[in-house]
């Protein structure tokens, strides 16, 4: 059986967006829903790794709120998908957008984003997801 790795990236990216919009409009369960339960989530407002669905879930809905998101625009995104073709891991740049007082578009966030999927019983799952927030350091560092 030959695995169509561009197939699978595709349905990645697609279900990615798909949470991701839904986030964006005030709808958080795309993404809660679908977290495995043995997810690991780095957020960038935590030092440390949180573990398992049940945590995960948690942390995020004591700091979510509508972010009220009007535009996003996904940015070099790239999906790696083993040769077994069960797992894949899918990094992007995410910029937000949202309207400021005048009706105007601003940027919200820019963020590095990367998950890694999992087919478990036939349907993607997020095993492993890593936010951080978009910066460029200024000047080369080792470590």
């Amino acid at each position: 059986m030959s695995v169509d790795k561009e197939e699978i990236s595709k349905t990645v990216l697609e279900l990615e967006k798909s949470f991701n919009e839904r986030w964006s409009v005030g709808d958080n369960r795309g993404y809660l829903d679908n977290y495995a339960e043995e997810i690991g989530y780095f957020d960038p407002v935590l030092k440390e790794l949180v573990v398992g669905r049940d945590a995960v879930i948690a942390h995020i809905e004591s700091i979510y709120s509508n972010p009220h998101i009007v535009r996003s625009e996904y940015l070099n995104p790239a999906v790696n998908v083993s040769d077994s073709g069960d797992f894949a891991v899918l990094a992007y740049n995410l910029d937000t957008y949202v309207l400021d007082d005048n009706g105007d578009e601003q940027q919200l966030r820019a963020w590095n984003a990367t998950e890694a999927y999992r087919l478990i019983d036939g349907e993607w799952r997020i095993v492993h997801s890593n936010w951080a927030f978009t910066r460029t350091a200024e000047g080369a560092i080792a470590s």
